[in-house]
């Protein structure tokens, strides 16, 4: 097995000993994002901000291995209160619909946890698979 490690100028540096993304055969497996913003080096507040955030980053790490948020078939999304579940997957839905409309949104799991890094609000981790 072949491993690509991918690292993305336009994503926020790794907080920790791990890379953005890593490619194997077809799949990608994307690091947890959090809503980090790169240009200021902060965190936005509120469960709204943060999720449009971890969704900039996701995509930016798509973006540095050519693949795209259609090409997404799981999300793992880690909240620290089950309360913002609302606007986290009313957000989801706006983010995917234009590329998973007609043919299905990716599988998912929404879970809450204790905490998460920089004490932000909201992580996601997602595998993609390119034809």
């Amino acid at each position: 097995m072949v491993k690509e490690i991918i690292n993305a100028s336009n994503a926020p540096a790794a907080v920790g000993p791990y890379s953005h993304a890593v490619k194997t055969n077809k799949t990608l497996y994307l690091s947890g994002q959090i809503p980090i913003n790169k240009d200021l080096g902060t965190i936005p507040e509120g469960i709204e901000a943060q999720t449009r955030q971890v969704f900039a980053n996701i995509q930016a790490v798509l973006d540095a291995a050519g693949y795209s948020l259609a090409d997404i078939v799981i999300c793992e999304v880690f909240l620290k209160d089950m309360n913002d579940f609302g606007v986290m997957n009313k957000i989801y839905a706006e983010t995917f619909e234009p590329y998973c409309k007609d043919t299905g949104y990716p599988a998912r799991a929404a879970v809450e946890v204790a905490r998460l890094p920089k004490d932000c609000l909201i992580e996601i981790k997602a595998t993609a698979i390119k034809e």
